[in-house]
């Protein structure tokens, strides 16, 4: 299936897998490209030496077209832009905007740049900077999101830019995938469902609490960093949202320790990128510490399976899967699926 999406990027399938952190490393990207679709290295929880080192691992299994997610608020940024145009990365996104600047000398070095967005006005405004593509996510996606809905955002993105556009929240088949099209997307990202996938390296344990969840058992929350983000209802997060301020504040130094180890950040540092990630809300002390070891949390589930001890972003659509397939098996399937609605639907006469 060729579109505006496969066109840019050189990938077989119009199907993202997104930049997860501590999940979207080098064996899920690499089967994810391997299966034609484009795998996203998550480089925000890696060094810069770590996300060489990753790159270069993905490039020695795959000759296939990949990308890396960046934090454009990150202090090393471009260093971390430097990597991936020394390395030939084909595609660079994310997670909030990058400057004018950023995107310029990506696009200067060849790389795709694509930026993810939660609202037409920062679409527009990217496309304005030069963006080659926008990933609009809908309030339905894991992690941070927003509060509208994908299918009310999305047309919306699609008749305000006019580059391509992936749609992201909610996908995890065939079928939506066609809808996605219909909307006029160029493709769909997906998260949750990657993550879901017996190439992820997510311990079992965890991914069964994903299977075993069911729509109700997602929610968005507030408590964790200050910032709506969506993930599956746990003990862990019952208990922050139950916490005062000052048990939250315990609760808050106590996991920022750990994550001040094994980051190597100081404490003035930590605060400072928890700060920087208010985005102008009004956060408590422990909201801010929180914001800033937000990844030690998640390492927690994805990496060492503490269930009890972390949070898992989760997209609504974690409620209706069953099954943990390859990535070559899913992606196969979505495209077969897709293949199927289209011909099954009615074709008005001339």
């Amino acid at each position: 299936m060729r579109t505006p999406l496969t066109e840019l990027t050189g990938v077989r399938h119009p199907i993202v897998q997104t930049g997860m952190g501590w999940v979207a490393g080098p064996r899920l990207v690499t089967a994810t490209a391997n299966a034609g679709a484009l795998g996203i290295l998550a480089s925000a929880t890696m060094t810069p030496a770590e996300l060489r080192a990753a790159v270069r691992e993905v490039r020695s299994r795959t000759d296939r077209p990949f990308g890396v997610n960046l934090r454009a608020d990150a202090g090393d940024a471009r260093e971390r832009v430097r990597i991936i145009v020394d390395e030939g990365v084909r595609v660079a996104s994310f997670a909030l905007a990058p400057s004018r600047d950023l995107i310029a000398e990506l696009k200067d070095a060849g790389v795709v740049v694509i930026p993810s967005v939660g609202a037409r006005r920062h679409a527009e405004k990217v496309a304005g900077w030069g963006a080659d593509a926008v990933l609009v996510q809908g309030g339905e996606g894991g992690g941070h999101t927003g509060e509208v809905a994908t299918t009310v955002l999305l047309p919306q993105v699609v008749d305000a830019v006019d580059i391509p556009v992936i749609a992201a929240g909610g996908f995890r088949d065939g079928r939506g995938l066609v809808a996605a099209l219909a909307h006029g997307a160029a493709g769909i990202a997906m998260g949750t469902r990657f993550l879901l996938t017996s190439d992820s390296t997510v311990p079992d344990a965890v991914k069964a609490r994903y299977l075993a969840a069911t729509v109700k058992d997602i929610t968005v929350t507030t408590a964790v960093d200050g910032l709506p983000h969506r993930m599956l209802r746990t003990e862990f997060v019952s208990s922050l949202e139950r916490a005062g301020r000052v048990r939250a504040l315990a609760q808050a130094v106590r996991r920022a320790a750990g994550f001040r180890k094994l980051s190597g950040l100081s404490w003035t540092a930590m605060v400072r990128d928890g700060l920087a990630m208010r985005h102008g809300k009004d956060l408590s002390w422990s909201q801010i510490l929180l914001a800033a070891n937000t990844p030690m949390l998640l390492r927690a589930s994805m990496v060492e399976g503490r269930t009890d001890l972390g949070v898992m972003a989760s997209g609504q659509i974690a409620g209706v899967i069953e099954d943990l397939p390859g990535c070559e098996e899913l992606v196969a399937r979505i495209m077969s699926e897709a293949d199927r609605v289209l011909r099954a639907l009615p074709h008005p006469e001339p």
